[in-house]
């Protein structure tokens, strides 16, 4: 069988001889690819070799009623349970790997001695690992020894008086101080990985169903599962295991937990995506199963925002698991269970499996682990220990059970209970007065390549929040001006569901094959189409009467603005080729749009100061607009950036910004997973000129220069640098032709500037990091994450560089730099090789950033207003919502969702008698105690405050005043506030 992801299929006929009778019969399966049991078209078995199970019980004690010749059919893929990787586990997928079946065979199981070799493997454990100084070790040694002795193979007969050997050892009771372990099933399965997402629904389902056979049998046993994705996938594809499923989640054995819709990067996501991840997987779990999650589960993400502990909280969850910082290159993260505070002040109760893994497999070893290594001793005396293979699936396994059941109160050993994370997290609130808090990010110091792999994915997130939020804001206004339209809620939630799979840890990072990143460019590529479809359908049913007819030629143009705030900037149609004498306006033109609204512009605004363009004799050019004045030299560097009337130069002496640098990045291991500290002794400069800068636009509303680069052996680099009428940011639009192996591009900018601390946009807010390397602790971040802007300020003057795609950033001493490209081979061996378009700028400010408006700037710069041809009617401008605090950002509008909806109702259940609601989220950007008056010309019939799962507030209406609503922030809260529309 060759690796393809195809699944081929055996039709298996058994026939089980008579002289079995009584025996316990198993039809055993070995193959090196992935397999599954059907047996009356339905699954019943997942086959693995590298997750241990390899056989199907027919019958535990064969009867004469039951069947003796019976046919099934498996299931076999081309497939390991970690893909089909050539020589090494994150190697790319070899197209020639060849899948064999070994062994297909019908056996007796002799259930007696495997009793007895757990008993054994148990006793020897102790034995080795309690260690010389532990009276236990000798008892449990010199117990197997008896064993041994008492036992006669060919004589099943003496089975019995050697188990009693064993049980009389394992009887022995701890005393009362001893740790307990509460032991959970888990199958950690990456949605995708090194291999596509088809392939991880049938992971799912191997997985899962095994499971469920393993409850049929132990009733014991309990199993967290995450990802409401995944299952939402099995309830699709698999409808009869997805019942029985929900059986076991009714009896408490099957646990969802997570809450979010995957578990996604914990990281680049938007705060808005954050949200939504909850929303959909709250959402799903309380109506598939009649029950939210209490605890947020993200064991494998490559770090954590400060900003989750609020996001949780509002969710309705308040504890959190992973395990993922144990993977910390520099420094050993001090505690196992302590509290977690976010950016904003909100707290949960966090706890790792101090066993640091969340695939154990129930060994002694696994258990002193937990033990020893557990950091919080004194403080806590309860842990979890997470059995069953994981990351490809797999999961629990019948001897992890069984060696855990001779584990359950032990002396020497930890008590082991099979158990909830519910139960384990309600003890560890009990017991939690002595915890300490951890203030801030939990930053993995590993893997901060990821920030910057796959640049197109990393794009394709950032354009898919902006189209969504876009179509929705859009949508929402047009359903407020009381027109027919309906608002596209179902349309909506499936580009939304595509954009969040493809935030699962393994895909937004870029840690993932070459057939992940074609299926998540589809989905992006089909957000982008289908957004655009659903932005022009809402934008003709709010402007109507004033776009222009078809065939008439456009008499104005109507300019949307979706962001909260009034924007005067210059804008360029970018329309069909050759539609320029329709065009009324002559592009580019300068308008100005009220917040979250419109304008009809007729004749466009000249600027108080035009731009000015010059070149000097050296071939260097100036540009200059009123605000900023800059100086680039022949290869586009910046050799002098000032602000307009002041005599501050932002560009040290004998520096250049916008510095181009390729360093050598070679990780140890992880190849796309990881850029390790020594890549920076590697650096050079990127100096070989192609085309030299020259003038493009020679000034007015725009000017701008190019110039080109060679990097590397066979890279190029194009780059316009655009400097608007009236803008405070110098922009560079960037073209690169990629085709380096393990080479990292970076720009990077100098500047003027004295701070210990730079400042990073973050979700919902900012935080700040050292630019020293003082500790282990700060140069561990030599490479970190931001959002759309980072910042280095001194008192009363700064610089930031904005972005609209990279979220790769590091400040080191003065040198502010953005990390643009990487070329790792592994797991997928074309990453990022090909075109890329970005656009990045620089803008230096007097006052800090917060006065300066970069957080508004770099909005700006992200999401583009929207220019549409229009007829030659007559409107003023209108703004749907406005804010009398710049500290307060309004970051999405949506319609609320239906059972908000339905619970307003109360007495009338006519869906005509539906009111339409809206939800609008706002967050405290500065980090400040502020009062904000939120503004609306929306009919607006009852406000109040909810939570993000759109839950109202019962204390949190909110009076209709004059000014608007008044709303109450502290540092970076984040409130949601619910509008009920008058009909």
């Amino acid at each position: 069988l060759s690796s393809r992801w195809e699944t081929c299929w055996f039709k298996v006929e058994l026939s089980i001889p008579p002289a079995w009778a009584g025996r316990e019969v198993h039809f055993i399966w070995e193959s090196d690819g992935e397999g599954m049991v059907w047996r009356d078209a339905q699954p019943v078995q997942g086959l693995t070799k590298e997750g241990e199970k390899t056989s199907y019980i027919l019958t535990s004690s064969l009867k004469e009623t039951e069947p003796h010749s019976l046919t099934l059919y498996v299931e076999l893929a081309c497939n390991g349970l970690f893909g089909a990787g050539k020589g090494s586990l994150i190697a790319p997928p070899d197209p020639d790997r060849r899948f064999t079946l070994s062994k297909a065979e019908l056996v007796v199981f002799n259930r007696d001695v495997y009793e007895l070799l757990v008993d054994l493997e148990i006793l020897l454990d102790m034995a080795q690992l309690l260690g010389e100084e532990n009276q236990r070790s000798f008892q449990a040694l010199y117990t197997a020894n008896q064993m041994v002795n008492v036992c006669d193979v060919t004589d099943p007969s003496t089975f019995p008086a050697a188990r009693d050997l064993a049980a009389a050892i394992f009887s022995q009771r701890n005393g009362k101080s001893q740790h307990t372990i509460h032991a959970v099933g888990h199958c950690h399965i990456d949605s995708a990985w090194l291999w596509p997402y088809e392939e991880t629904i049938r992971k799912c389902a191997r997985s899962w169903v095994t499971v469920v056979r393993l409850m049929e049998r132990n009733p014991e046993l309990t199993f967290a599962c995450s990802q409401a994705q995944q299952f939402e996938w099995v309830r699709s594809w698999y409808p009869g295991l997805y019942v029985q499923i929900q059986n076991f989640v009714a009896k408490g054995q099957f646990i969802p937990v997570g809450g979010t819709w995957v578990e996604m990067d914990g990281n680049l996501p938007s705060g808005e995506s954050m949200v939504r991840q909850f929303l959909q997987g709250q959402r799903f779990f309380q109506e598939q199963f009649g029950q939210i999650c209490s605890e947020f589960w993200l064991p494998d993400t490559f770090g954590y925002s400060a900003q989750l502990p609020q996001l949780m909280r509002g969710c309705g969850i308040r504890r959190f698991l992973t395990q993922k910082l144990s993977w910390n290159l520099v420094n050993t993260f001090p505690h196992h269970t302590f509290f977690w505070e976010g950016i904003d002040g909100s707290q949960v109760l966090t706890h790792f499996p101090p066993g640091d893994s969340y695939g154990m497999h129930g060994r002694v070893e696994e258990m002193l682990k937990t033990v020893k290594n557990n950091k919080d001793k004194g403080r806590v005396n309860h842990s979890i220990l997470l059995f069953g293979f994981g990351d490809g699936g797999g999961g629990p396994t019948q001897k992890m059970l069984d060696r855990m059941k001779r584990m359950s109160d032990t002396d020497g050993l930890p008590r082991v209970q099979i158990s909830t994370p519910d139960r384990l997290f309600s003890i560890l609130e009990k017991e939690s007065s002595q915890l300490h808090t951890w203030v801030g990010e939990l930053f993995l110091e590993l893997h901060n390549g990821t920030y910057t792999t796959q640049a197109q994915i990393k794009k394709g997130n950032r354009e898919c929040e902006r189209i969504l939020h876009d179509v929705e804001v859009l949508s929402a206004l047009a359903v407020a001006r009381g027109s027919t339209f309906q608002y596209p809620a179902s349309q909506l939630q499936r580009l939304w569901r595509l954009l969040m799979l493809n935030q699962f840890h393994d895909v937004l990072p870029g840690s993932c094959i070459q057939l992940v990143v074609e299926d998540a460019l589809r989905y992006y590529a089909e957000i982008r189409r289908a957004g655009a479809q659903l932005q022009e359908e809402a934008v003709q049913s709010l402007c109507r009467e004033l776009l222009q007819p078809k065939a008439e030629s456009a008499e104005s143009t109507l300019v949307l603005n979706t962001l909260p705030w009034e924007r005067t900037e210059v804008i360029s149609r970018t329309g069909p080729a050759g539609t320029d004498s329709l065009e009324p306006l002559c592009f580019p033109a300068l308008v100005t749009v009220p917040s979250m609204g419109y304008a009809l512009v007729r004749e466009p605004l000249m600027p108080t100061q035009p731009v000015a363009v010059r070149k000097q004799e050296d071939g260097s050019v100036a540009m200059e607009n009123g605000v900023i004045a800059v100086c680039l030299d022949r290869m586009g560097r910046l050799t002098s950036l000032q602000l307009v009337g002041s005599e501050r130069e932002s560009v040290p002496e004998g520096c250049y910004a916008n510095q181009f640098a390729l360093f050598d990045d070679v990780p140890l291991y992880w190849d796309a997973w990881d850029v390790m500290d020594y890549h920076l002794e590697t650096r050079k400069p990127v100096t070989t000129l192609l085309k030299p800068l020259e003038i493009t636009l020679a000034g007015g509303l725009r000017g701008s220069a190019s110039f080109s680069l060679q990097i590397g052996k066979s890279s190029t680099l194009t780059q316009e640098i655009i400097l608007d009428a009236m803008c405070p940011y110098l922009r560079f639009l960037t073209q690169v032709e990629w085709k380096e192996a393990h080479k990292f591009l970076k720009v990077e900018f100098p500047v003027q500037v004295r701070s210990t601390n730079a400042t990073y946009e973050i979700q919902f807010g900012h935080l700040q990091r050292p630019t020293h390397w003082n500790t282990s602790w700060d140069w561990a971040r030599f490479e970190v994450w931001a959002h759309k802007w980072l910042d280095l300020s001194e008192h009363g003057f700064g610089v930031a560089l904005l972005n609209d795609c990279k979220y790769g950033a590091s400040a080191h001493g003065n040198i502010l730099s953005l990390s643009l490209l990487r070329a790792p081979k592994s797991p997928d061996a074309t990453a990022d090789i090909g075109h890329h378009q970005f656009t990045y700028a620089v803008m230096p400010h007097r006052g800090s950033f917060q006065d300066a408006g970069v957080i508004q700037c770099a909005y700006n710069l992200n999401f583009p207003l929207h220019a549409v041809p229009a007829s030659s009617a007559q409107c003023p401008a209108w703004s749907a919502f406005s804010l009398s605090s710049p500290a307060v950002v309004l970051e999405a509008v949506k319609q609320a969702s239906l059972t908000l909806l339905n619970s307003l109702l109360r007495h009338s259940p006519k869906a005509e008698d539906r009111p339409e609601a809206l939800v609008v989220r706002l967050y405290e950007a500065h980090g400040s105690t502020v009062v904000a008056w939120l503004q609306t010309s929306l009919p607006v019939k009852e406000a109040m405050l909810c939570d993000l799962l759109e839950r109202p507030d019962a204390q949190g209406h909110l009076p209709l005043e004059q000014q608007g609503m008044r709303l109450s922030f502290t540092p970076f809260r984040v409130l949601s506030v619910l509008l009920v529309l008058r009909q």
